[in-house]
């Protein structure tokens, strides 16, 4: 999946977070507490985390030109 390395809004770098976050959901904690305990406060940051969909599944089929 491609991450923002930044958040769009204020600069502030979530990239490096995002595999932790994932990880922290699969084990069934609550998207707030995960994004709490990333230290992820602000909500343009955590608008990053939560508007991600994974297209790459759907565009692997076609080819590269």
């Amino acid at each position: 999946m491609i991450v923002p390395i930044r958040c769009w809004t204020c600069g502030k770098p979530v990239a490096d977070k995002y595999d932790e976050f994932l990880s922290l959901t699969s084990q069934g904690k609550p998207v707030a507490e995960a994004l709490d305990s990333l230290s992820i406060d602000r909500y343009c940051c955590r608008r990053m985390f939560l508007a991600q969909a994974d297209l790459s599944s759907e565009i692997l089929p076609y080819a590269r030109y």
